[in-house]
């Protein structure tokens, strides 16, 4: 690796990776070398630049865009003016050295006419909040003196490149620039020297804001607004979750995030929450992540649950006018059409802050741009007024014609992308290969099992906890069931999809059945079935989203086979629990299907765990040799795995079967006697 790419990449990541510096995503780097001409074998002068869309904390050197700096620095003597600027964009992709690497950002000119061989933009809190400040000029002096220079806010692009490379050549005692509104940008001789001075920029004025600050930025805190007790506070969060996604899906389903730390509960109880919260976010990472506002429930902490909501039910009606108010005000014949009126920030005193996003990566960033916000809020008004850019400088940027290409260029969405799944006995065997499979199409899914380390263990195989999560569930007990519930639409927003697999099996003739097994059975699979469902359809019609519940049931529901009675006659019961609540729950768009496996011997906990042998026994062949003779009793003589009932509920599940309900979908390779009539 080229040394120069070796020192920006070391410097990136250590800068990203510390919130202080920089949100997710947020800001970019650089440096000038050189490399060699593909074609000529020559030294030529290049740039890397962190890529659009990349993140420093994770940066690699495939997302870097390698430019020709000649050919960048060339553009100023075609630049046709702040007017048609967005025109440099693709005249940057006219200047990739060899393949060019990632997409170059909006910031490139910034780098590259900047005269320093390493330059840093970056999103400090501590910076915005000078930025933001009123009076960020006067304080940009006071702080820095002529170390730093002030920028007046202008939206990124070419221009604003050549201002601070006018500001970098008429000022060479600076070491960067406070960019109005919006950040910081430094630079270096060489890489050290460079993040030496971003982060000097950062602690020098985090110190001024902690010893010049004053105590209480956000005012007195308001009575009846403070924050209520732990389990008191996620109990309300999980019983407003449902309905707080609906709100904030009403345009477009989407997957939320819960947040309930303590800066952020202090906010919500302070006496500037609202006049400060209608201001907005200023830095355009921060709005184009939670909208130009949030919605701000204005109820106190104690108020119930129904009276939240009836009131979040006005609110966001008030929101969804002046959003659209805000756009009419804004928008000319080139805007690209507006995108959806609903909060992406949602506010409840006493609980914490409520995000969403098309994925929970989306969403659990929009939150902590929102803390980053609160930060910056904080920090402008403990020495100054927090002032961020006006509403009309917010909506270029938010409809910004490079923003829309952006969205456009974004890959198809797979098939189960922003629904969020609770699967049950998802620990291992067909229930684990439900949720891979689900989290596969992308879907967010909580795995619940008997086994908290076992369900932990599986959730991290699929991934971080923006994909999976992990919860002890046994399905027998209602609190518990309700417990998996809300800690689903804690974790994601809401609930989409269910999955009623938790199961055992007892195999034993009806002479050597007891009480206890036939209890056994039906405890897990009817009555659990039954707890799962219930607790389910509850928070899905609180959505209005509608959903989907499916039974892992069994070709045993319909074919009476020798030793099973308990076991069949579970099985039997689910199969009808499909078919009732198919027919009561189609009014709430709420989808009720099921899988009948057969002979899932592979990887099944329940063959594993004896059922096996006692089924091996009952057909007289060795247990090692069940999967392939119950394929040869079937008509495609083929042997039933996991995968396959996870392909099945897969299926069900998407958007192909959407007017499918009350339905059993066999997954047995074809066992005549199981047949439905």
């Amino acid at each position: 690796m080229n040394e120069t790419v070796k020192q920006l990449l070391g410097r990136s990541n250590r800068l990203g990776a510390d919130p202080a510096n920089t949100n997710y995503a947020g800001g970019n780097t650089s440096a000038k070398g050189v490399g060699v001409d593909p074609v000529t074998g020559q030294d030529v002068g290049l740039m890397w630049v962190k890529g659009s869309g990349g993140d420093l904390g994770t940066l690699t050197e495939t997302g870097l865009a390698v430019l020709r700096l000649d050919r960048v620095r060339a553009l100023v003597d075609v630049y046709p003016g702040v007017d048609r600027e967005d025109e440099m964009v693709a005249a940057f992709d006219h200047c990739l050295h060899g393949r060019g690497g990632a997409a170059p950002s909006i910031d490139t000119a910034m780098h590259a006419l900047v005269d320093a061989a390493h330059v840093d933009h970056l999103h400090p809190d501590s910076g915005i909040a000078i930025a933001t400040a009123a009076d960020g000029e006067e304080l940009t002096e006071e702080i820095f003196g002529e170390r730093v220079v002030w920028v007046p806010w202008r939206r990124p692009g070419f221009q604003l490149g050549l201002d601070i490379a006018a500001i970098k050549a008429a000022n060479p005692q600076a070491v960067g620039t406070i960019l109005g509104g919006h950040g910081i940008t430094a630079w270096g001789d060489t890489s050290d020297e460079a993040e030496a001075n971003s982060r000097w920029i950062i602690t020098t004025a985090q110190s001024y804001l902690d010893t010049h600050g004053k105590s209480k930025p956000f005012g007195e805190a308001v009575a009846g607004f403070d924050a209520l007790p732990p389990t008191q506070r996620r109990a309300k969060a999980a019983a407003l979750a449902p309905h707080l996604r609906a709100i904030a899906s009403h345009d477009k389903p989407v997957v939320g995030h819960f947040t309930d730390s303590e800066m952020v509960l202090d906010f919500l109880a302070s006496e500037k929450l609202g006049p400060l919260a209608q201001l907005g976010t200023s830095c355009p990472d921060h709005f184009l992540r939670t909208k130009v506002k949030p919605l701000v429930l204005d109820l106190p902490a104690s108020a119930s649950v129904e009276d939240c909501l009836t009131r979040l039910r006005e609110l966001h009606q008030a929101y969804r006018e002046d959003y659209r108010a805000y756009y009419e005000r804004h928008a000319t014949p080139d805007s690209p059409p507006m995108r959806g009126a609903d909060p992406a920030i949602v506010l409840v005193p006493g609980v914490g802050m409520f995000s969403y996003g098309k994925d929970k990566q989306t969403a659990r960033v929009a939150g902590e741009f929102y803390v980053n916000a609160i930060n910056v809020m904080r920090g402008a008004e403990s020495v100054s007024r927090y002032s961020p850019i006006s509403e009309a400088e917010k909506f270029r940027i938010e409809y910004w014609a490079l923003e829309e290409a952006k969205l456009q260029r974004m890959p198809k969405p797979r098939s189960h992308a922003g629904r969020i799944a609770l699967v049950t006995g998802a620990a291992s065997g067909i229930g684990k290969a439900i949720a891979t499979r689900l989290a596969a199409e992308g879907a967010c899914v909580v795995i619940a099992d008997l086994d908290a380390d076992k369900a932990q263990a599986t959730a991290a195989e699929l991934g971080s906890t923006d994909v999976a999560v992990g919860v002890r569930a046994d399905v027998t007990d209602a609190e518990q069931v309700r417990a998996a519930v809300d800690a689903t639409v804690l974790a994601f927003g809401g609930l989409d999809l269910v999955v009623n697999n938790a199961g055992l099996s007892i195999s034993k003739p009806l002479l050597e059945t007891t009480e206890a097994d036939w209890d056994l059975q039906h405890d897990v699979m009817a009555r659990g079935s039954f707890l799962v469902s219930q607790a389910a359809a509850r928070a899905m019609i609180a959505q209005g989203l509608g959903g989907d519940i499916v039974y892992i049931s069994s070709k045993n529901s319909v074919f009476a086979g020798p030793n099973n009675i308990a076991y069949s006659a579970a099985k039997a019961d689910q199969a009808h629990q499909v078919r009732l609540l198919a027919a009561e729950l189609g009014e709430h768009g709420i989808r009720v299907n099921g899988v009948n496996p057969d002979g899932v011997v592979r990887g099944s906990g329940i063959f594993a765990g004896g059922w096996g042998a006692k089924r091996a026994a009952v057909y007289g062949v060795p247990e090692e040799e069940l999967g392939a003779f119950y394929a040869q009793r079937t008509l495609l003589k083929r042997e039933v795995l996991p995968e396959h009932v996870a392909n099945a509920v897969t299926a069900l599940t998407s958007d192909e079967f959407s007017h499918t309900t009350g339905l059993h979908v066999p997954v047995d390779a074809g066992v005549s006697a199981a047949f439905l009539r």
